[in-house]
């Protein structure tokens, strides 16, 4: 395939490039770590008043009209950057979800959300294992409305937002619903990371809510964990080649046993099967970001694309951190921040061991055929 961006595709990714080098320098994303803060709102609200955060939504709800591929130029740039925002919960998942199933009442958060104003987190991590798109969590039927039960954990900037968008299990199947984080029966604890992105413990206990809560049933679920999966693919991709790119140049002006690092062999070939896995994890993302966008989803497709996020992206930041030496260990130093970064995007929503249980289960049912 080709993926020749248009001219119009460079345009938004210098534009995005732009905002994000300006805002996420190694001394600016050192002094927000030191912060408190949980996100750059100046940076947030930069990012809306260039129009970005309505890439992909549709015009009608206020959007520009683009694609997954476009939301991944954004998503590349924010991997590349560690940019602290909540791109992909309440754009990429949350605004899209609202503005592709939601009712009007519930399309009513867009405009908030587009400048900038409101932060939606969507809960649908799973443990164990278990299929995102499986929810535990359960949603019994209560005369007109429903109860919410169950526990949702590590939620991306759950504590922070107005809204959550949480998945769980009806008598019919799985169903996502608009849930206030401040009623009755839900509880919203923060949790630390590995990466330090604030995430949060949301605890439903008999949580009542409006039968108008609903956003849509099981193939809506599908369709939101297939997009959170891809655009952690994507992230992965502009975090792991901005690491291969800082340990390129770190090697090629580290004097080490008098000559340069970079022109030692085995150096040079760790640093080419990095090169390799960054490609990897590019062309399958892409793929699975185009199918997103061409409405032909494979879902064994979705699945590789999140695998060589997990363990292509795993590869990378270890290369990165050995061939740094002892810089890779202190922690004033930046290229820790990547490490940290792609080792929780590898493992949320399935790291490599489900995902290639998943590609397994794909070919062994004829759904995809086995390369030959």
């Amino acid at each position: 395939m080709d993926f020749t961006l248009s001219d119009d595709q460079r345009s938004l990714r210098d534009l995005a490039a732009r905002i994000f080098d300006d805002a996420c320098s190694d001394e600016a994303i050192r002094a927000f770590a030191d912060s408190g803060q949980p996100y750059d709102a100046v940076l947030w609200r930069t990012l809306a008043e260039a129009g970005l955060l309505g890439v992909a939504l549709s015009e009608a709800g206020g959007g520009l009209g683009l694609g997954m591929i476009e939301l991944g130029l954004l998503l590349e740039e924010q991997g590349r950057t560690l940019a602290p925002v909540p791109l992909t919960g309440t754009v990429v998942l949350a605004a899209w979800a609202l503005d592709a199933h939601g009712s009007a009442a519930q399309r009513a958060w867009l405009p908030r959300i587009l400048a900038g104003e409101a932060i939606v987190a969507v809960a649908i991590e799973e443990v164990g294992g278990v299929d995102p798109a499986q929810p535990g969590a359960t949603a019994d039927a209560d005369g007109n409305g429903w109860r919410l039960s169950g526990v949702k954990y590590a939620v991306p900037y759950g504590a922070e937002a107005e809204a959550l968008l949480v998945t769980a299990t009806t008598a019919d199947g799985p169903a996502l619903f608009l849930v206030d984080p401040g009623g009755p029966g839900v509880a919203v604890a923060p949790q630390r990371s590995t990466s330090g992105e604030p995430q949060a413990l949301v605890t439903l206990d008999r949580a009542p809510v409006a039968g108008d809560a609903l956003v849509g049933g099981g193939s809506v679920v599908t369709e939101l964990v297939q997009r959170a999966q891809v655009a952690l693919a994507l992230r992965q991709v502009g975090l792991a080649g901005e690491a291969l790119r800082r340990t390129a140049d770190y090697s090629s002006n580290r004097i080490q046993f008098g000559k340069l690092l970079g022109s030692m062999q085995a150096v040079q070939q760790r640093a080419a099967d990095a090169f390799i896995d960054v490609e990897a994890m590019r062309s399958t993302a892409l793929l699975a970001a185009w199918q997103i966008d061409q409405c032909s989803v494979q879902p064994a497709d979705i699945a590789t694309a999140k695998y060589w996020a997990a363990i292509g992206g795993h590869r990378v930041v270890h290369a990165a951190q050995h061939l740094h030496g002892g810089m890779g260990a202190d922690i004033t130093y930046p290229i820790h921040r990547y490490f940290l970064a792609a080792t929780q995007i590898g493992e949320a929503l399935g790291g490599a061991s489900p995902m290639l249980a998943a590609i397994g289960a794909a070919v062994a049912s004829g759904q995809t055929e086995p390369l030959a």
